[in-house]
């Protein structure tokens, strides 16, 4: 895993929030995705986030998601804590843009979220069993 510099946003990012926490454990239910009416992700191995001023969040292993139904976008976003994500869209329906994330290279400390995939749970329906 690489090492990311310290930059100035994450320097102060970590100064501002000493405490801020990023937990991840293993969930041992199942998680469905289902965008529309398609099944887009399932499994048994997803990892449950909790992180500091975000609701939980589940991560699924991206062999469990579809990827045949996904297309890579230019999007991109900034986490201190976590890193750069990327995003993907759902190919058959423009409602599902870039409803989906992942962390190619995470930081050292949530390096766990690497090959791992979350979806915008306000754009899909996820059934936690």
């Amino acid at each position: 895993m690489p090492q990311f510099p310290m930059t100035d946003s994450r320097r102060k990012a970590l100064e501002r929030f000493p405490n801020y926490a990023v937990a991840i454990s293993p969930y041992e239910g199942t998680v469905t995705v289902i965008a529309g009416d398609t099944v887009i992700a399932k499994t048994k191995a997803a990892l449950l986030i909790q992180e500091t001023r975000h609701e939980d969040v589940y991560y699924l292993p991206r062999e469990d998601v579809d990827l045949d139904l996904l297309t890579a976008t230019d999007q991109s976003t900034y986490c201190p804590f976590k890193g750069h994500a990327s995003y993907w869209s759902y190919t058959d329906d423009s409602n599902f843009e870039n409803f989906v994330w992942g962390y190619a290279e995470p930081y050292e400390q949530v390096k766990r979220l690497a090959g791992y995939m979350s979806f915008y749970t306000h754009k899909v329906v996820q059934i936690i069993d």
